[in-house]
């Protein structure tokens, strides 16, 4: 591994100083990070530590209903808050489904938003990548690419975010809180991660020293707690990366769909929002011919990358039952398998 500097700023300000002089990284949980040191894909010359810095650890349920969380809060943390289970239940499913309880139990909530791909081929020196070497070229093109992506793909990259939480953050128009040089901005979580173009080693939208402060959830998004869940296959239900995923959240009101939200996830660069599949579902039945129709608007621009044309139809599939699933009513308490589709709609439920 790389030698480096260790920096433990005391204030969201110095560490924004130092993070952004060339060649730093900040240091939370290191969950990913350390692992892409260790192989040599990430050799920062300086580590900022942020973990001790104050009041980023925090669950704020506001005054105008919605909930503001530290971007230091644990992933497991955020998962058996009583409270945010409650009002936000494909959340706190989505990330039960993630990584394993001993990885939960140290990620955390802004590490989670910034993890880099899962690519075999990022991963492997040994392999081009345009994500990891820009120009370099993409030996996942011609490669083992059953995984890789099937939405938003380019010729210089074809793959896919591995986050489970931020699929449906995006579906509930989550924001994210960034301190940068030039103070405090806001920004929807849905414009923060890049499709690749042209420019795949540019993952997101943040700058040079940009620090992610809190994820914040609006006070609409409570109002999809009866009718929310999150789903996702895998190659095994204990441990693994989505193929494909899906949030679906209904209101329903009178028999009918007042409003709906989804997003897909193991598809895209980026956690994928389907608006056009949420407005023909508008004002429908929630039955099985809408929940087909939306799925197919889903997946309608989809397109194989390489061995894949099977995850689009495995998408659509994932959409119609998520929508089934979330329609026929959130479960009093969260399956002990979270997010399987193989559980059964009540799910086997755990205390």
């Amino acid at each position: 591994m790389k030698q480096f500097d260790y920096v433990r700023p005391a204030t969201i300000a110095e560490a924004v100083a130092a993070a952004a002089q060339p060649g730093s990284a900040y240091l939370a949980a290191g969950t990913n990070l350390l692992d892409l040191m260790k192989g040599g894909i990430s050799r920062p010359d300086r580590l900022v530590d942020v973990t001790r810095l104050p009041g980023l650890d925090r669950i704020e349920h506001l005054a105008d209903g919605s909930v503001r969380i530290g971007a230091l809060v644990r992933n497991s943390d955020l998962a058996h808050d009583a409270a945010f289970a409650k009002a936000y239940p494909a959340v706190a499913e989505a990330l039960l489904s993630g990584a394993s309880a001993q990885l939960r139990n140290a990620a955390t909530v802004g590490g989670n938003l910034l993890q880099r791909t899962r690519c075999a081929y990022f991963y492997d020196t040994a392999n081009r990548c345009n994500k990891r070497q820009a120009g370099s070229g993409c030996d996942a093109r011609g490669g083992e690419n059953r995984l890789h992506a099937v939405l938003g793909w380019s010729d210089s990259c074809i793959a896919t975010h591995p986050s489970d939480f931020c699929v449906p953050l995006v579906a509930l128009d989550a924001i994210v809180e960034i301190e940068g040089k030039g103070g405090r901005r806001e920004l929807p979580l849905e414009e923060l991660h890049r499709l690749p173009g042209g420019a795949p080693e540019r993952d997101s939208a943040l700058g040079s020293g940009d620090l992610i402060v809190a994820v914040r959830l609006p006070p609409a998004a409570r109002g999809f707690a009866a009718h929310a869940r999150y789903l996702k296959v895998r190659e095994r239900t204990s441990y693994a990366f989505a193929v494909v995923s899906a949030a679906a959240a209904l209101r329903v009101e009178n028999g009918k769909i007042a409003e709906a939200r989804l997003a897909l996830g193991g598809v895209a660069a980026k956690p994928w929002r389907v608006r056009a599949a949420e407005q023909v579902l508008t004002g429908a039945a929630p039955n099985a011919a809408s929940f087909l129709e939306a799925a197919q608007l889903a997946l309608s621009g989809a397109k194989p990358s390489g061995d894949n044309a099977f995850k689009i139809e495995l998408a659509r599939r994932i959409v119609v039952r998520a929508l089934t699933h979330s329609a026929a009513g959130t479960p009093k308490r969260i399956p002990a398998l979270p997010a399987s589709p193989f559980a059964s709609v009540s799910g086997a439920l755990h205390v």
